[in-house]
């Protein structure tokens, strides 16, 4: 395992969850070659979903860009390895 690797660009989760985000990252890095981003992506997606109920995103790459509106307390952007990860449940709708 990578853990204590990660480096947090940026977050609002409470730090409970930013150690299961760091840690799914680490473990999805075990079992997938860094190129797979879409199956690291996948695993860390089903772990929150499990975790913390359905409508969570996941994005990894090394380079991409985006704009999305979250709930409150679920956000994390961070590099382990050479991959960076976005974390994210979506905003309920009023």
């Amino acid at each position: 395992m990578l853990e204590g690797k990660a480096t947090i660009q940026d977050t609002d989760m409470p730090l409970k969850m930013q150690i299961l985000a760091m840690s799914s990252a680490s473990q999805a890095l075990d079992l997938y070659d860094v190129v797979d981003c879409k199956s690291i992506a996948a695993h860390i997606k089903k772990e929150f979903d499990n975790k913390y109920g359905g409508g969570w995103q996941c994005v990894v790459g090394s380079n991409f860009g985006c704009f999305f509106t979250h709930s409150k307390g679920s956000f994390i952007y961070f590099t382990l390895e050479t991959l960076k990860f976005l974390i994210f449940k979506g905003a309920s709708s009023p």
